[in-house]
């Protein structure tokens, strides 16, 4: 059996943006066992901050893509890199650490140490300035502005990032283990495909699921608010964005397919854990929401989390509820580092994986929601303190659309339990086994006891740090909590 102390295994995080198609992955993934993982909180920065740091965010302080929001800043510079997984493998594993790709959404920004700024951890460092593009961008070459223009052949960012980690597995010491992490933008707007598969998918339509364009009636306002049903022309558009994102995703499918050829041509594939994943989910249409994330549905918190390696079972597929804040103490724990030396919230999922250990039943999902302070001249009815706005007034965001989760996944129990910062102290809560698409609220029909014990336990999650994120949930064999049978009804 593996050793969890062994510190020669290489590992490589491949991370994409903005996808909830769950296991259905191309063929190469056959190697690859699945597992059921939830983003901490379902937008960019935060959700990234929470992997490199294995923490949700209320103990990081990223809570949006700005400067202001802690994105990239000062202060998360000095308090928060030092203490990434990635710092730890370099300084106390002795691990070659390479990234290519974009980081945090304000990464080399000047008021924050601009493009030399290169985070502790990196022994070589390949980043994008700002957010995702695919032509005509900037990239930090160990800590060196590289400007890059509009030629497919030298400057499509994807195929860039490629080459980069190719070279990096071709030229790194043999002698030392590695990690490599690479974060594609692919399929972030604003979808740019490559030439040879832009006429891809001309067919294809974004899942018309049971939620797919009916009105959210039970749910939190900024849902109620959407218009149903869509207009065509916001149909169309949505449908058109998802074949586009799916065009550049055919790039990072060749990205992936490179390097896992290049470690079986290099003898290194057997030794080296692989782990695919993503920052947050996206909806396209969902409960009449045209493209965006943020909200606190599965389709925006729930991402594909695929791992090959040495005893990893291929194909099996594990329903305990992972969280992107158990990336970083798992890789930690395949280098052989102790995970209660850190101050991490996560924990390492590499026993479930191996040996069907028994595993906690929730996790936290964590949302600050942004607005303007002045009315959309095109919206004048909706007021101030929305964002993410369509040309039908239809917006994704809003000042109180903060909110906190509690996920919930155990034999007896497949729950979401989440309460709003608002003046309406708005709950909405389902039953994800009976009702998978969130169709109905159950929040004003389960038992009282049930919302109460949930209530504490989002308390308890919503303040907790380091172990004591890891304690029993209400679900939990381990819990002295009993539950009466619950009536869903």
């Amino acid at each position: 059996k593996l050793s969890l102390s062994a510190p020669n295994h290489n590992m490589s995080l491949a991370l994409h943006f903005h996808t909830n198609d769950k296991c259905n992955i191309s063929a190469y993934f056959a190697h690859f066992a699945c597992v059921s993982q939830f983003v901490a909180s379902p937008l960019c920065c935060p959700s990234r901050a929470s992997i490199l740091t294995g923490k949700y965010p209320h103990n990081h302080h990223v809570i949006n893509n700005t400067l202001q929001g802690n994105c990239s800043s000062l202060a998360w510079q000095k308090s928060q890199e030092p203490q990434t997984f990635p710092a730890l493998l370099k300084s106390f594993g002795g691990y070659q650490t390479f990234f290519a790709g974009k980081y945090l959404n304000q990464y080399g920004h000047s008021d924050a140490g601009g493009l030399e700024h290169v985070p502790p951890g990196w022994s070589y460092w390949v980043a994008l300035e700002k957010n995702s593009k695919y032509y005509n961008y900037t990239l930090s070459v160990n800590g060196k502005a590289q400007k890059h223009g509009a030629d497919y052949s030298r400057d499509y960012l994807t195929d860039v990032l490629a080459n980069r980690s190719l070279d990096f597995l071709q030229y790194k010491s043999s002698y030392q283990p590695f990690f490599m992490m690479v974060s594609t933008p692919a399929p972030h707007s604003p979808w740019t495909a490559a030439p040879q598969y832009q006429d891809r998918f001309n067919d294809t339509k974004a899942p018309r699921d049971p939620n797919f364009n009916v009105h959210g009636k039970d749910k939190h306002w900024l849902i109620r608010q959407a218009k149903t049903p869509m207009s065509n022309s916001s149909v169309q558009f949505l449908d058109d964005a998802f074949r586009k994102r799916w065009r550049t995703l055919l790039s990072v499918d060749d990205l992936v397919e490179k390097i896992v050829k290049k470690l079986e041509v290099r003898g290194e594939l057997e030794n080296t854990y692989i782990f695919f994943t993503s920052d947050n989910g996206y909806h396209t249409g969902q409960f009449s929401l045209p493209l965006d994330k943020r909200q606190l549905y599965e389709f925006d918190i729930r991402v594909p989390l695929l791992v090959r390696g040495p005893n990893i079972k291929p194909n099996q597929t594990s329903q305990m509820p992972v969280a992107n804040v158990d990336l970083g103490p798992t890789i930690l724990d395949i280098a052989g580092y102790n995970v209660n030396k850190t101050q991490m919230d996560g924990m390492s999922f590499l026993p479930i994986m191996v040996n069907s250990s028994s595993w906690r039943t929730d996790i936290l999902v964590e949302y600050e929601g942004e607005g303007r302070n002045v009315s959309d001249p095109a919206c004048p009815l909706l007021g101030p303190g929305v964002s993410e706005c369509f040309p039908d007034c239809v917006c994704e965001d809003s000042y109180n659309n903060t909110y906190a989760c509690v996920r919930t996944v155990a034999p007896s129990a497949n729950l979401q339990y989440c309460e709003f910062d608002d003046n309406e102290v708005f709950v909405e809560v389902y039953n994800v086994t009976a009702d998978p698409y969130q169709l109905n609220n159950i929040a004003k029909t389960i038992e009282q006891e049930v919302l109460e014990k949930m209530n504490h336990r989002l308390m308890m999650l919503q303040s907790c740090s380091g172990q004591t994120c890891r304690t029993p949930g209400v679900y939990d064999r381990r819990c002295i909590l009993t539950i009466k049978h619950l009536d869903f009804g």
